[in-house]
């Protein structure tokens, strides 16, 4: 009886070392990126993937404790590659909204951002209901694609990489583009191609906020994710990479 008693008892231990070893954070995260939206993350002439968000992850991963692997992932699938365990992590300048967060877990918010339109230089429009009658682009499933759907009178041109609806309307196929202000930056005005040819008109005329996408029920990730980004934020490092990619 004995015997069975201590059987018993190394079995429980064995279990319960087993369940605290599924609970415990992770040291290798698995994380994807749309990398076709500078200055958050795109890939260089190196082909390596930088960015904003590239440098945050990985100082969230360092101050967490664990390392970060990325895996450079189309947008129109990427929501669907996470609730598949194909990674274990997005951050991809994804805008937290009611709609997400009851399909996904997020991290705290760990930078804003505003939608903003950018326009041909010869366009006299400022804001998005000025362009009724025309097409404007984003890219697909985005904030900015969803703020165009508001505006009646507009039509909507959905494209996979934001970069393809700057193609478009320097060839005047579309007569405007909405996205994030940082990348609307880096499209209009820092790129040689067509900072002669456009301009970003108005104001950012949303405020959202950044998180890191978890999948539904994984309290540990964003646990370990939060408190990566809470000592980023606390020793100013956010800042830091702020000023490396004139992020305001």
């Amino acid at each position: 009886m004995k015997a069975i008693r201590i059987m018993a008892a190394v079995v429980a231990f064995a279990g319960l070392c087993f369940a605290s070893a599924a609970l415990a954070a992770p040291k290798t995260v698995t994380v994807a990126t749309d990398a076709t939206w500078p200055p958050m993350e795109f890939v260089d002439a190196n082909k390596k993937i930088v960015g904003f968000d590239i440098d945050f992850m990985n100082a969230v991963a360092k101050e967490a404790g664990f390392q970060a692997s990325f895996k450079n992932t189309a947008w129109d699938g990427i929501f669907a590659g996470i609730a598949a365990g194909q990674y274990d992590a997005i951050i991809s300048s994804v805008t937290i909204t009611d709609e997400r967060k009851a399909k996904f877990d997020f991290t705290v918010p760990y930078i804003s951002i505003g939608q903003i339109l950018v326009v041909p230089k010869a366009e006299k429009g400022t804001k998005i209901g000025d362009l009724k009658g025309k097409k404007i682009g984003a890219q697909i499933g985005t904030t900015g694609a969803m703020e165009i759907k508001k505006v009646a009178g507009v039509e909507l041109k959905t494209y996979d990489e934001v970069g393809l609806a700057f193609e478009d309307m320097a060839a005047g196929r579309i007569s405007g583009v909405v996205c994030d202000q940082p990348t609307a930056v880096t499209y209009a005005l820092d790129k040689k191609e067509y900072s002669n040819k456009f301009k970003i008109v108005g104001q950012p005329f949303t405020k959202e906020a950044y998180g890191i996408v978890v999948k539904k029920g994984n309290k540990v990730l964003v646990d370990q994710l939060n408190k990566g980004i809470a000592a980023v934020q606390k020793k100013k490092i956010d800042q830091q990479i702020k000023k490396k990619w004139h992020l305001k």
